[in-house]
């Protein structure tokens, strides 16, 4: 079916405390003023930006407009991703950031600035890169894919915490971090990639694709969205006076030179942990399940205005 509209906008009216919703009559006359052409829905639950990108695709539109943070962005490429009508290169998205984190934009330096934003889709400089995919041992768990940085362990814990603080913006992430700090017990697991299986005491085990994640922390140590492969990092008997020491290296991308994060490049990684309860599993700072579960690379699979 012929789209009506050259592009699909979808807004999540909570994003940014909100801000999103009270900005949506700005951003509406701006995406006007610029020429977009242009159908528009809120999201009104959790991970309806899945349901309405999938929903999108199927009507025609191939040009998708997000309007919220990297849990919004993180739902409609898992629409993107999971649909079966055209390739997901066929698909372009652009971005108006308005989020707590806003840290997968942050690796493309597209500004916050709502009209400066809508100038870089209209400039239709179109950019590319990997996606990941998650699949779960537990088979009643569907696959999750993911465009910036997925984790278990602290990480994942400090995504559980941070809901309760997002009104403090990027802030809410520090704070997390140092009440999980209190909470989080370091788990066991077996981590196997490049043929070889390593068995670690975990405090967080990363997966990335792109820097930045957290509200700005560092995790990864050369991620490259673009290169096929994954920047894994694995934090091996940290202590909790470790990750005190460490805790503004966490911002800044030094953590990654401690002796106790070992660092490698892989297209495929799986992960088993023997831990009860076992600790959560987060993509793209959205929580997405627990256990066992291996992450694979999907080439070039995203196209985005950068």
């Amino acid at each position: 079916m012929a789209s009506i509209t050259p592009w699909f906008v979808i807004i999540n009216p909570t994003s940014g405390n909100g801000s999103a919703r009270r900005k949506w009559t700005e951003i509406n006359a701006l995406l006007k003023r610029y020429g977009f052409d242009f159908t528009h829905c809120f999201t009104t639950y959790s991970g309806h930006g899945k349901q309405l990108a999938q929903d999108a695709v199927i009507q025609g539109f191939t040009k998708i407009i997000c309007v919220g943070g990297d849990g919004t962005i993180h739902n409609i490429i898992n629409g993107i991703m999971s649909q079966n009508t055209i390739p997901s290169t066929a698909i372009h998205l652009g971005v108006i950031p308005i989020g707590t984190g806003n840290d997968w934009v942050r690796s493309y330096h597209i500004p916050k600035d709502m009209e400066k934003a809508i100038q870089l889709i209209k400039n239709n400089n179109v950019q590319f890169q990997d996606i990941g995919k998650i699949e779960f041992q537990n088979k009643d768990l569907q696959s999750v894919y993911f465009n910036n940085l997925a984790g278990i362990g602290f990480d994942a814990h400090v995504v559980s915490k941070v809901q309760k603080y997002k009104h403090f913006g990027a802030l809410a992430y520090m704070i997390g971090a140092l009440m999980g700090m209190f909470q989080f017990k370091n788990f066991q697991a077996t981590v196997s990639f490049n043929s070889e299986k390593i068995s670690c005491n975990a405090l967080m085990i990363l997966v990335g694709l792109c820097r930045y994640s957290g509200g700005g922390m560092q995790l990864t140590d050369r991620a490259d969205p673009s290169d096929g492969l994954f920047d894994l990092s694995i934090a091996d008997n940290f202590s909790k006076a470790d990750l005190l020491q460490n805790l503004f290296r966490l911002f800044d991308g030094r953590v990654t030179n401690s002796d106790k994060i070992l660092t490698a490049k892989t297209d495929a990684v799986t992960i088993e942990v023997n831990a009860q309860p076992a600790p959560f599993i987060q993509a793209d700072g959205e929580l997405v399940g627990s256990g066992n579960f291996r992450v694979s690379i999907i080439s070039r699979a995203l196209r985005f205005y950068a």
